[in-house]
This record gives C-alpha cells, structure tokens and sequence, in this order.
C-alpha cells in the first residue's frame, strides 16, 4: 500500500492463470470428496456431494437453454441447496441472481424481469411464496438424487469476463439496478481473501449474512474454493450477538463475518480464552470503535461497494482503550486501486476530503441494462492508463500512514445495517398510496450510530393514512431494512429555491406531530410497567405505552435481539425474535411473557420452584 500527493493507494499482482471458482470448487471435489464442504442445521454436504449435485443441477439448466451470461434466478434462504443451486448455475456457464425469501414477492419478481431470467432455482417449501412470471421453476429436492453424479467433468468453462452474479442494489429513480460481477471479480477476491487470512482446508467459516446481501458471497465461495468448510448459524443466533458468540464457540467456527451494528456489540461479550474464531471480518457500515485489549480474536474492517466485488479495501483494526481516532477502512486489496478524487476527478491533497474513487481487479462489468448509469458512474481512469475507475460517491481522506479514513457520503445515499439505501427509492413506492400526496425519506439517527429511516407524507385530501398503515404498505413492497422507522405528516414538503426537497428543513421525527390517534396509554399491570421501561431504555423513547408497537417506535431486529436478552434476565424466559414480530405491541409482548413464565412454573418440580423464588 502506497500514499503520496495523489492520495491514492493500491495493491497489484498477478491476476492472471487461475481457474474460475466453480472450477476450483471441482477441483478440490477430485482431490478430497468425502471431506466436510457445507453444514446447515438440515443438511451436510461433502465436497463430492455439493460439486455432483451442482453439476447435476448444471445439467438440468443446459437442458432448459441456460447458457453463458443468462442469468438464474435463485431463491433460495441460507442453506446447502443455495450453495448447490448458485454453483450449478455457474457450472452452466451462468451467473446467478441471489433472491431472499423473505423480501416481497412483487420485489423478487421485479429482479426477475429485469434480469430476464429463464429459469428460477427454488425449494419445494418456498415454491408456494414463488414469484410468478414466464420462467420455468426448477424445485431442489431436500437431499441429493440418489442418482446424482459424482465429481465429473464441468458442463461447460467459464471465460474470466463471463458473469459470476448478478446482485440488486437500491435505485434512486424507484427501481433497483443489478449490478453484474464476472468470474475475474471474483476470482479476485477469492485470491486475495485466501491469502490475507491464510485460509485452509482447516478452517471453518460462519454463513450468515442475507443471500441478497453480496457479503453471502464473500463467506461462501473463497472458503469453498480453498477448502475450507462452511456451517449455517440458525436464523436466531444470527440476529442475536450473544446467541452468535455462543454459536460459534461450540461449532469451533474459525472466520466470521458479522455486520458492523452486530460486530460492535460482539467484541464487548465475555470470550472463552479457547474459543476457535481467530478472525472477525467486520463491514458494510462505520465502525466507530476499536475492540477491547484480551479478545481471542482479531478484528478486521472491510469497505466495497457491491459494484466493485464486496471488499474493496481491508485493513485489521488494533485494540485500544481510548477510542482517540475512529477505525481506518485500511487499505486496498490485491489487485485493487483507490483514488481519493475532487469533482473533476482530480487528486486532492493528503489528508483532503473528495470522492472515493476504485479501479482494479474488482471492478464489475456495470449495472445491468442500465448503459447511461453505467457510463456516469463507471468512468474512464484519468490516468490514462486504459482503465476503469467507479465512482462510488463515498467520501473519504487519505491518513499520514497511508489508510483511509472514511467520511460518509456525497450523496443522499445512506446505509441502514449494513444495506446501501436509496431513500428516493422508497419515497417513489410510498407515493404509491392512494392517501399520499407527496413523500420524502430521510436518515434519522436517534440513538448513537444507529441509523433508522423517517418518512415524510404530505397526505391527500381526506383521512390521514396512520404510520401503520405506511408501513404495511411499504412492508409488502419493500424488504424490512427499507422500511422506515418514523412516519410524520406535514402540511406542506419543504422546498429548497430549485424546487428541490429541503432536507436540512424536515423536522426531526420526535418533534413533529405524528398522525393524528388516541392519547398516551399508560402500562396496566406491573409486567406491562417494567417492558414499557425496557423498551423505552433500550430505544430512548421516553415513556412507552401498553399499545405502542415495538417496530414502530424505531425497534429493528438487531434491537429486537438486545431487548430479548434483556427479557430473558428480567424474566427468565426465552422470548424469541418470531414472538418478538408476532407480539410488537408492549400488551402483547407482557402476555406472550407472562405465558412463558407460567409455562416454564409448570414444567418445574416444587423443590425447582422453590431454588428460584429463593
């Protein structure tokens, strides 16, 4: 890693003579195929297991006319079948299309389209909750064909500039773009994680991230390319940083990636001295502290836009007990430059702020079908060197040591838990509703380094449309993290002297009159007292009432983990994120509780009884 007055920084080395990862995954298939590849809480696969029915699976789509660059869809949730599903598609010579079950249907079918997938890979299960359109669905079965092949030759080869993936991102216009990564991405980014982390066939890596969120493809394929075995955390250990520590000590996991909000929490647990996990990778948002002094682990910070191959830049973050200076995002990866550019693309002096610029080996082929976005935001290197650079719109500085400091965006772009945000994307969908007339989003950031969503609505003639009404109508549309936290009703959107959205004029969500609804509704009885207090602390909401809902008041599911363990030592019982979402409201959530109680009173002898109310 260099710096100098071009405020610049980059890595090279060879890119060049090694196999796409569909054929390194094969390769370690001939060489070791009853050695442990992926393991899920339903199902475990060798690595002849994985790569036979992959190449099965290959099979059945060249049948169908996949070929070459078409793109597959794939829903699928994190699994061993969407290991098997997205490397069959790539064993076909295709990219694959990453669709999360729990997104809605209208918005998978939209990607769908766009994408103009042939074919879509889904489960018998999730076949019900399918997106309908003209393509064929092909349904993995729970376990492999008892007559699925062996390791044998690939289907077909795939060129370094074919794609690998296709991953949707949030559009400012109201429609997401797909962003397509090639095989020479990836490869990239295999090669370098390997070698950075000194991944073998011994290490076991933790998948846990979203399957449309692109770090699911930085914990599955340089592990698997390497050898290494990958395990799936069950959905509540993922959510739940104490339930993941816990998770990852019994399964010995050895590399973990954890989103910065879950990550900030995680290094500040009590860690058994012998805990397996040497690496903590960390990402997709700001860290804003440096881990404690004694974890048995190292922590690393990752920066990348899903436009350059996820990990742009990397850099392992040092332990300190005084947070003096916010961690680096390091420097860039193998192959990978960065540039730190003014608005004409010029280089600003070390230690100024301009635009983060990325050129490289990571840099992907563009947004699909979108060539005038492509060319705004993928621009020739003013180098002169015949390369391309992506402007990402990220601020950032260059530091006397030569890492970056980054410093947020240039943009209206947010990122909310580690997801980039287009908060127009979601002001288009909201003026959807009949009963709105002109809406605005904005990031609101009421607690410390917890960025949350605030929507404004000018409402149409008539009755007001109340916040839960917003929000059901965005949740059938949108996924959960674009669903905002606040809804506030204004009589008029504030204009800048162009006609703009004046967003430094939009009342902060607390200080706004809300919808017009009934008064505060104290708690009843002492249970619905001391939950109404736990959620007010936890989302310092002041006083909460018996009917408020948790999500609404600015709750997500990484708090709603927090407040799960906070039930669990006032109460003893276990509270889970499903209850949690099936009893928002803090009268449902007391009763949900005082039915846990009573039931966990039942199943105790009275000597039981007696040791706890001692």
């Amino acid at each position: 890693m260099t710096g100098g007055a071009s405020s610049s920084a980059s890595r090279l080395e060879s890119s060049t003579g090694h196999p796409a990862i569909p054929e390194q995954i094969h390769e370690r298939a001939l060489a070791a195929p009853a050695a442990p590849a992926i393991e899920a809480p339903d199902l475990a696969l060798t690595r002849g297991e994985l790569d036979g029915w992959a190449l099965d699976v290959a099979g059945d789509l060249r049948a169908l006319g996949v070929g070459t660059d078409s793109v597959a869809g794939v829903l699928m949730p994190r699994s061993a079948r969407l290991a098997v599903a997205a490397l069959g598609a790539m064993h076909a010579g295709a990219a694959y299309l990453p669709l999360d079950p729990d997104h809605p249907a209208d918005r998978n079918a939209l990607a769908l389209r766009d994408a103009r997938c042939p074919v879509l890979l889904t489960t018998p299960e999730l076949a019900p909750r399918a997106p309908a359109g003209s393509w064929p669905t092909v349904l993995l079965s729970p376990a492999p064909p008892a007559g699925a092949r062996g390791p044998a030759p690939p289907v077909t080869r795939t060129a370094p500039d074919n794609l690998a993936y296709v991953i949707y991102t949030s559009g400012s216009t109201g429609t997401p773009k797909g962003v397509q990564v090639t095989h020479a991405n990836l490869a990239n980014l295999s090669r370098w994680h390997a070698h950075a982390f000194g991944l073998t066939a011994a290490d076991r890596v933790a998948h846990a991230a979203s399957p449309a969120f692109d770090a699911a493809v930085w914990e599955l394929w340089p592990a698997l390319a390497a050898g290494a075995s990958v395990h799936v955390p069950a959905e509540a250990a993922r959510r739940d940083p104490e339930r993941l520590r816990d998770w990852l000590v019994a399964e010995r996991i050895t590399v973990c990636f954890a989103p910065t909000a879950m990550a900030e929490v995680a290094v500040t647990l009590e860690w058994p001295a012998g805990a397996a996990l040497r690496l903590l990778l960390t990402g997709a948002d700001t860290l804003h502290r440096h881990p404690p002094s004694g974890l048995p682990f190292r922590l690393v910070n990752n920066y990348g836009p899903t436009e350059c191959t996820v990990v742009a830049t990397s850099g392992p973050v040092p332990a300190r007990d005084v947070d003096d200076q916010r961690p680096s995002i390091g420097g860039p990866i193998s192959n990978v430059t960065v540039q730190i550019l003014d608005d004409e693309l010029r280089p600003v002096p070390p230690g100024a702020t301009g635009e983060l610029c990325i050129g490289g080996a990571g840099v992907s082929r563009g947004y699909l079908g979108r060539p005038g976005l492509t060319a705004a935001r993928f621009v020739p290197d003013p180098r002169g060197c015949g390369g391309r650079l992506y402007r990402t719109g990220d601020l950032a500085a260059l530091r006397a040591g030569g890492e970056i400091d980054f410093r947020g965006r240039s943009d209206s772009q947010v990122q909310v838990r580690g997801f980039r945000v287009e908060p127009d994307e979601i002001a288009a969908v909201l003026m959807g509703h009949p009963a709105v007339l002109s809406a605005a989003v904005s990031a609101w950031d009421p607690l410390d380094h917890d960025v949350r969503l605030a929507a404004y609505v000018v409402p149409a003639p008539g009755p007001a449309p109340s916040p839960e009404a917003l929000r059901s109508f965005l949740a059938a549309r949108l996924p959960a993290h674009m669903v905002p936290a606040a809804f506030v009703h204004l009589p008029a959107m504030p204009l800048t002297p162009s006609g703009k959205v004046d967003r430094a004029a939009l009342p902060a969500p607390g200080a706004a009159a809300a919808p017009p609804g009934p008064g505060f509704a104290p708690p009843r009885t002492p249970v619905e007292e001391r939950v109404a207090r736990l959620v007010a602390e936890l989302l310092r909401a002041g006083r909460v009432g018996f009917d408020e809902n948790f999500f609404l008041l600015g709750g997500h599911s990484l708090l709603g983990a927090q407040l799960i363990t906070r039930v669990r030592e006032a109460y003893g019982v276990e509270l889970t994120l499903q209850g949690l979402f099936d009893n928002p409201t803090v009268e449902a959530m007391s009763a949900e509780i005082e039915r846990l109680v009573v039931e966990r009173l039942e199943s105790m002898s009275d000597d039981e009884v007696e040791r706890l109310l001692a």
